[in-house]
Parts: C-alpha cells; sequence; structure tokens
C-alpha cells in the first residue's frame, strides 16, 4: 500500500521552499497560473525549484507553450518536446502534459514523441482530460504512451463534484497510473476526494499577497497572488487523517 501524495502547484522557488516546509510532498511548477491556467516556466525558474525541492521525484514541471485548447499545430508539439528535454537534462522527475485532436480524442502522435523527449522522467496527463465526455475511456491509450499519472477534476469545475468519474478513472487504471484528484480543491473536500480511491492530492493553496505597489499601465492587473503556508499545512493534515480512515481500503497497484 502507497501512502496518497500530496502536490502543491507553485510559481517558482519561494513557493516550492513553502510548500515543502508545510508538508507538500511534491509540487507542480509552472508560470502565470492565474492568468491561464499555467504555462512553461523558465529555465532558472526550475533550476530554483530543483534546488528547493532536494530531490527529482519532488519537481514535475508543467510543460505548455500557450494558453486556450489542447489541440495543438506540429511546431508547437516540437516546441513542447524541447521543452521536456530541456528539462529532463536540469533534473526534473515528471513533465505534465496533454493534447487531443481536432475530433476530441487523445493526441498519441504528440504523447508518443513527448514520452520519448522525456526519457525516465514519468509523464503526467494534465486536466486535458476533463474536456472529454468520458475520461476513463482513454485511460488504455494513456497506459500505452507511458503516462504514468493523471491529473483530474473528474470533468467538473471542481473536484469534489466530479467524483464519480474519478472513482471510474481509478477504476480503470487499475494501479497502472497514478490518479490524482485536482481542480478547485478546498481542505475539507481531502477526505470525500480520497475516499474515491485516488492516490494523491493536487490544490494550489494561494491566497492574495497582500501587495498594493501599482502596476502601471502596461503591467496587468495590480497584485499577485502566493503560495498560502497554513493553507498547505491544513491540506496535509487533512489528507494524513483520512488517509489513516481509508487505509484498510485502499491497496497499492
Amino acid at each position: 500500500m502507497t501512502a496518497p501524495a500530496l502536490e502543491i502547484a507553485v510559481d517558482g522557488p519561494t513557493g516550492a521552499r513553502t510548500a515543502f516546509a508545510a508538508g507538500a510532498d511534491r509540487v507542480e511548477l509552472c508560470q502565470a497560473l492565474a492568468a491561464t491556467g499555467g504555462l512553461t516556466p523558465s529555465a532558472a525558474t526550475i533550476d530554483a525549484v530543483l534546488a528547493a525541492a532536494g530531490a527529482p521525484e519532488r519537481v514535475a514541471v508543467l510543460v505548455r507553450p500557450r494558453g486556450g485548447g489542447f489541440v495543438y499545430a506540429p511546431e508547437e508539439v516540437g516546441l513542447v518536446a524541447a521543452d521536456i528535454a530541456d528539462g529532463v537534462r536540469r533534473g526534473v522527475g515528471a513533465v505534465v502534459v496533454g493534447a487531443l485532436t481536432a475530433a476530441g480524442e487523445l493526441d498519441r502522435r504528440a504523447l508518443d514523441q513527448w514520452r520519448r523527449a522525456a526519457g525516465d522522467a514519468d509523464l503526467v496527463f494534465h486536466r486535458a482530460i476533463d474536456v472529454l465526455p468520458e475520461p476513463a475511456a482513454i485511460v488504455e491509450d494513456l497506459v500505452a504512451c507511458g503516462v504514468r499519472r493523471v491529473l483530474s477534476s473528474g470533468a467538473a469545475a471542481r473536484s469534489i463534484d466530479g467524483r464519480e468519474t474519478l472513482s471510474a478513472l481509478v477504476s480503470a487504471a487499475q494501479g497502472r497510473l497514478e490518479i490524482m484528484a485536482g481542480g478547485g480543491v478546498r481542505v475539507e473536500d481531502v477526505p470525500a476526494l480520497l475516499a474515491c480511491g485516488v492516490d494523491a492530492i493536487h490544490l494550489s493553496a494561494r491566497q492574495p499577497s497582500g501587495d498594493t505597489a501599482p502596476s502601471g499601465p502596461g503591467g496587468g492587473d495590480p497584485g499577485f497572488e502566493v503560495t498560502d503556508e497554513a493553507i498547505v499545512r491544513r491540506a496535509a493534515a487533512a489528507l494524513r487523517r483520512a488517509a489513516l480512515v481509508q487505509q484498510p481500503r485502499r491497496t497499492g497497484p
């Protein structure tokens, strides 16, 4: 039996250090999280977060070249492959990707190329899966493409409302994929999500920074968000408590 993991979405080394100090098992690193849902972080940011983590398996890097949907042109697929290879050279333990075809199916060609670029690093499929009408229907294809972990909200705006689909993903995966619940997760949701059988919980644990410095006419909205240590600590404690309750019902792969 494997203990469930807590993953925190962060946008830099400060957030990563906060998350790890408060009990996170790993982080997903991205940039522009609030504005776009996350984009590929810079090389310098990756290096700094790896230094804060101390171990490659504690860092998953989102590789997403732009906002919007997940149907990518060949040039974009190649760009993602290059960013994956660069991240792996720098030492990341996992890369987070997702691609669909215009017909609303899994883009296996893109995933195959990205799997080769990832080498020994874990390939994680992100919430592009939640665009599909039946996320569990692509589990076999994900396994065939070498995906090792899936992030899903159960095709709902908030994971707590997608529990039926999350349970279906767990059942379809049969231990071959790690299923991670993420999307609008609140600390109080953790026990119910863990009861679905998921292997990990993912949340952003963010709060406004309180910074009031003006950004000017060209700097976007004023203020920014930061990783909140108290939220991470509460989430870690909730996960530990819920895991103890669910322990007799959880079995490892």
